[in-house]
Parts: C-alpha cells; sequence; structure tokens
C-alpha cells in the first residue's frame, strides 16, 4: 500500500491562505468541505489537517501528522516552553506569512527603548519568547499573557508595554502605540517530526519539496525578452540579474539585430530596464514563471 502523507496546516488565517497557495502551485488540488477537519488532496497522496496554528508543532512531534506548515514564532514558543525541540525538524523555509514579534509602547509614553522596560508590565501571547529576550538583556520586567487583543493592554491599564506581532504597523498606530524593538523575525517553515521514515515515506516527501522548491524559486525568477543591436549584446547580457547563459538568437531580416532570451534569478529593478534600454535594448518584456524545476 502506498504511503500517504498527512500535513498539519492552520485552518483559517494568513497562514492557511499561504499554505493552501503553496500546496496548489505544488500541483495539488484541494477541495474541503465546509467545516470539515480533513481533505484528501488530489495530485499527490497527501491528507491534510486543518486544526489551530499552535497546536501545528505538537501534533508533528507525536508523530499525528508526518508534516506541518507553522509560523517559526509559534515554533520557537513551543520550544522555550518545555522539552520537544528535538522532536521537530525545519525541512524547508517557505518565505510566506512574514512578520515580526516587536515591542511597543504608547506613543505619548516615556518607554522608548529596551532598558526603560525596567520593571515595567509588558503584555504578549508569546511569554516564553519574551522571557528569554528580556534575560539575554538583562530586564527584569514582569509578562502578562494574553491570548488575543495584546495591542489594548496598555489602554486598559494592564501593561505598559507590548509584545506582540507585527506585519504593517497599521493596528499599532491604530492603538497609539509605535515599536521600539524587534524580538524575532518569523515566516512560515515545512516541519517534520524527527524520527526514521521508509524508503517510500521518504520519496513521497523527496517529490514534494522539489515541487516545493520550484514554487519558491520561481517567486522572485523572471523571464525576460528582448531585442538589441548585435554590438551591444556582450554589455546587454552582463546587466541581466542572475542569468545563467542567455539564449541569443539573430532576428529574421536584421543582420544587425538579436533577440536575447534569459531566466533572471535575481529582482530585476526599473533602473535595469533603463540600463537596457540606454544600451540599445528595445521590446523589453519582463515575464512572471509559474513554476521551475531543474
Amino acid at each position: 500500500m502506498s504511503p500517504v502523507l498527512r500535513i498539519a496546516v492552520q485552518k483559517k488565517g494568513r497562514l492557511a491562505n499561504g499554505s493552501m497557495k503553496l500546496l496548489e502551485q505544488a500541483g495539488l488540488s484541494i477541495s474541503p468541505n465546509p467545516g470539515a477537519l480533513t481533505c484528501r488532496a488530489q495530485g499527490l497522496p497527501i491528507e491534510l489537517l486543518f486544526v489551530r496554528d499552535d497546536d501545528i508543532p505538537s501534533l508533528v512531534a507525536k508523530g499525528v501528522c508526518d508534516l506541518g506548515i507553522a509560523g517559526e514564532n509559534v515554533l520557537r514558543e513551543e520550544a522555550l516552553e518545555g522539552p520537544g525541540e528535538e522532536a521537530l525538524l525545519t525541512v524547508r523555509p517557505l518565505g510566506f506569512s512574514r512578520c515580526t514579534l516587536k515591542l511597543a509602547a504608547p506613543r505619548d509614553g516615556n518607554i522608548k527603548s529596551i532598558e526603560d522596560l525596567q520593571g515595567c508590565k509588558i503584555a504578549t501571547s508569546y511569554p516564553q519568547i519574551l522571557e528569554s529576550f528580556l534575560k539575554e538583556h538583562n530586564i527584569e520586567a514582569d509578562c502578562v499573557t494574553l491570548k488575543g487583543a495584546v495591542e489594548i493592554a496598555p489602554a486598559l491599564g494592564l501593561s505598559d508595554a507590548i509584545c506582540d506581532l507585527v506585519s504593517s504597523g497599521a493596528t499599532l498606530a491604530a492603538n497609539g502605540l509605535t515599536d521600539f524593538a524587534t524580538v524575532m523575525k518569523s515566516q512560515a517553515l515545512l516541519i517534520r517530526s524527527n524520527t526514521v521514515w521508509d524508503e517510500a515515506r521518504e520519496a513521497l516527501l523527496a517529490r514534494l519539496l522539489r515541487r516545493i522548491d520550484g514554487v519558491i524559486a520561481s517567486r522572485a525568477t523572471k523571464y525576460i525578452m528582448l531585442n538589441a543591436p548585435k554590438e551591444a549584446i556582450d554589455d546587454i547580457t552582463a546587466l541581466l540579474p542572475g542569468a545563467d547563459a542567455p539564449t541569443i538568437m539573430p532576428l529574421v531580416g536584421r543582420d544587425d539585430q538579436m533577440a536575447v532570451h534569459a531566466v533572471c534569478r535575481e529582482t530585476i529593478f526599473w533602473d535595469t530596464l533603463e540600463q537596457l534600454e540606454a544600451r540599445g535594448a528595445h521590446a523589453i518584456l519582463v515575464l512572471p514563471i509559474e513554476k521551475m524545476m531543474g
């Protein structure tokens, strides 16, 4: 009987959206029934388990799921909370659901730096990470653990400052807070249990990883096409960011012009296009790449 990989993903939220998008881009067809806790994907023998994000590390560590997509912040909090860190392995950083755990305080208050936190009360949903950070900086402060709505704690008199996840900073601003220190940066990670798998299961994971790597590689990679004077080809190709070996072809009926096609593995900025144009390139097209392999 062929193996089935069970993957724990967040059931709703930003991490859930990114996880589903990644798996679908990796060739999985996912159509969960409303309210269902599990879903069998089409495309690879994979089953998804929809759970709360903070349950994902323990489900993977206990072997209930083979893999999980979890936030780095959740994994670190789980690891600091008690033994069991060795039960999990990070397979891949996935590059989405990026956020930053920051310290923030009322904009018109007296707390402007880490040193100002001495003797203060700090509200957070990540007490283990916060306490570890404060210890590193020799700060003695009281951690007030809240499961949500951390940003309103100072206004309610529950704390002097907060330690919370920040994406755009709009929520902090709306509550009269400003951040002054970064505790950690986080992104989505693919994790697995630190156990020995059979050969078939490892082979299935390798297939999935190859697809995921192709999706990740394609995010910053672009396909660029342009026409350029024959004598400027060396200068033109030298400007193409991260292009290994561009394809160069003569234009039909134009002995003095060449067509250049290249896969650029680095970000193409407007100034790069302007430099190409200044060297004679024209009809420049920059196209997204949906999938890559090899």
